[in-house]
Formats: C-alpha cells, structure tokens, sequence
C-alpha cells in the first residue's frame, strides 16, 4: 500500500492538500509589551502578557507566543506573526504610532490585531482613524472616558471568545463611549450599563463631555469589549480592562482574553474555551516592572480579588532575590 502512496496523493484536489496544510500550521501570537506605566499593580504590560503567553501556551498546542517590550527590532518577528498584540500606553505615546504604516501593510494580509486597555487610546486624527479602521473603534479624548467601576457582566453573547467563560463582574478601568467603525462588524463582546457615579468628574479630556453625560444617563449599554471582522478578512478585538494586574487572577476574565487572543490568530477555539490550569496567585508577582510599596495592602487586595497571594514582605530577602530573577526577560 505504501508504494501506491505518493499517486493517491496525487489525485486528491490541492485544494485539500493546501487546507490541511493551512489548518494545522502553527498560530504565531507575537505580543508587545509598553514600556513602565503607573507603578506596582497596575498597567504592568510586561508581567500581563506573560501571564497569557503561559495561559495560551498550556491551553492548545496550535500557538507560539513570543512576548518582547517595545516593537521589535527583528522584522521577522513582525513578518511571521498570525496576530500581534499591543499592551502599552496609549494617546501620543503609543507605541504603534511610529509604525502605522508597517502595521497596516501587515493586516493587509490577514494578521489579527489585539489591544489591551490605554493601548485602544490614539491620537485624534490620522492614528486614531487608523485605529478605527485597523481595530474597530478606539478611546477619543473629549468623547470617551476612562472611570474606575464594577462592570458586571451577568450575560455574554454567543462567540468563540466567550466559549466557557462564565458570567462575571471586575472592578477595573474600564473606558466606554468609545468611537467605533461604523460598517456593520463590530461586534459587542463585554457590555454593561454605567452607573450614574462615573460621571462625578469634571468634564475633560479623559473624565467627561454632554455627550456621554447624556448616554449614561439614558441607561445605553457601554460597549467594553469588542471583536471586529475586518473587511480584509482579518480579526481585531479590542479590551478597555487591564489597569489592575491582579485581574489576571479571574478565570473568567484571562479567558476570554486568551480566546480573544487565539480568535485573532485563526485558531479555532474550543466550545469550553482555553483550557485553564488552577493559577497560582504567586505568579501576579511575577515579572512586574516595580517593587510593592511597604504601604500596599496585600490583605485588601487579596479579599478584593479573591486571591490566595502571600504578602511578599513576609518573605523578606527570599523574595527579593525571586523577583529580581522574575521582573526582567
């Protein structure tokens, strides 16, 4: 049988051939991690994507995940990539910015593109229509807002990135009315109704406007999380979460990342979603661009976010020599 091989091979259509082929290649997810941001906790860019490079590593064998800070200075990184990953600041120092044309010219051919939290911020104008067109929608100044609250999300919609995640509520940084792509393809993954008490502040740039005062006080749902099919047939997903680390803690909340993630590359995501291991909360100290104040309360965040974390000043010169073999690559 095996001689006769090679010509039955030969008489299958190469459509099918090329499918197969197409099918099992390798997803390479490559993730860009901002530069430090607001200190211990929060915006921590660098020690988040570690976490879902290791989630979507342990969850399906069809990814690569490569995470470096900054944009990488191997074009071939950029070149390979199935979908590229943005965890930076946002607004004029994003890093995206200074590469908008190579970025573009890159989704031309199918590539995902994911942003997490500030980096869904860019400039009014030139970026931050490149960003409508490219991700679907971005945070405007003047228009959108950026207030800290409890979005509860107690019903999800029917999407490969919501596969086996269950209804849930985060305490984050979660931006809304922000300005999406009107062509009919965006999709609302995370949606919630905004309490009244995220419009205390002041109008500004980033706090308030007529605008959304009035749509909160409509009662409109606030689109928190999308997914966008791209006209040139690629994926996009946009996330306002991501302020505080110790999010990645929720199981719910690092797997609808991950699928989100895996979504944009082409992977095929499992009707249970990402496979997730049980986490320890230790690895939230891992990687983390700065040292824990002597005044951060380990115990209150422990109770807010429901983590099993021991306080690292417990640990004294033990830790010390941990996380400083842990906060660089």
């Amino acid at each position: 049988m095996q001689r006769f091989l090679p010509f039955l091979l030969l008489a299958l259509p190469l459509s099918i051939l090329v499918a197969g082929e197409s099918d099992s290649k390798t997803k390479k997810i490559l993730m860009l991690a901002g530069r430090p941001s607001h200190g211990y906790g929060a915006h921590e860019h660098y020690a988040g994507l570690k976490i879902l490079e290791e989630t979507i590593t342990e969850a399906t064998d069809g990814c690569e995940v490569t995470v470096v800070r900054g944009w990488p200075s191997d074009p071939a990184l950029i070149d390979q990539a199935d979908s590229i990953v943005i965890y930076c600041d946002g607004g004029g120092r994003h890093l995206a910015i200074p590469h908008l044309a190579e970025l573009r010219e890159k989704l031309k051919q199918g590539c995902g593109l994911v942003c997490l939290h500030y980096a869904v911020e860019m400039v009014p104008g030139e970026a931050g229509d490149a960003w409508v067109e490219l991700l679907g929608g971005h945070f405007e100044i003047h228009y959108s807002v950026n207030p800290h609250w409890v979005a509860p999300f107690a019903k999800l919609p029917d999407h490969p990135i919501t596969h086996g995640v269950e209804p849930f509520s985060a305490n984050d940084e979660w931006y809304f009315h922000l300005r999406f792509n009107q062509d009919g393809n965006v999709f609302p993954v995370l949606a919630a109704v905004a309490p009244e008490d995220t419009m205390r502040r002041k109008d500004g740039a980033h706090s308030g406007n007529p605008t959304v005062r009035k749509s909160v006080a409509a009662g409109d749902p606030q689109t928190l999380a999308w997914a966008y099919s791209r006209p040139d047939g690629g994926r996009s997903f946009g996330f306002t979460g991501g302020h505080f680390h110790w999010n990645w803690g929720s199981q719910s909340y690092r797997r609808l990342v991950s699928n989100a993630i895996r979504w944009t590359a082409g992977d095929e995501v499992e009707p249970e979603g990402s496979s997730l291991d049980a986490f320890p909360s230790e690895q939230l100290l891992e990687n983390q661009d700065f040292e824990p104040p002597k005044t951060f309360d380990f115990e209150a965040t422990k109770q807010q976010y429901h983590l099993s974390i021991v306080d690292p000043h417990a640990w004294g010169p033990f830790f010390q020599s941990i996380a400083a073999l842990t906060r660089k690559p």
